[in-house]
C-alpha cells in the first residue's frame, strides 16, 4: 500500500475510533442512544475503508499472479 493510502485509511481509522468513543461514552454515562443516521455514516464510512483497503490488495494480488 502506497505510503499516502496508509496515511489516510490510518486517519480514518483514528477519527472512527473517536466517533465510536463519544458514543460509547453518551451510552455509558447518560443512557443515551446515537441517532440512527449517525451509526449509518459510521457504517457507510467503515465500507469505504473497507473498499479503500480491499481494492488496494486486489491491484496488488493481480500485480503478484503477472
Amino acid at each position: 500500500m502506497s505510503q499516502n493510502k496508509r496515511e489516510q485509511v490510518i486517519s480514518h481509522l483514528r477519527y472512527l475510533r473517536q466517533e465510536l468513543r463519544e458514543m460509547h461514552l453518551g451510552i455509558k454515562e447518560d443512557d443515551l442512544f446515537p441517532e440512527p443516521g449517525e451509526l449509518r455514516g459510521l457504517i457507510a464510512q467503515f465500507e469505504a475503508l473497507l473498499e479503500l483497503v480491499e481494492g488496494n490488495t486486489k491491484i496488488q494480488t493481480n500485480n503478484e499472479a503477472a
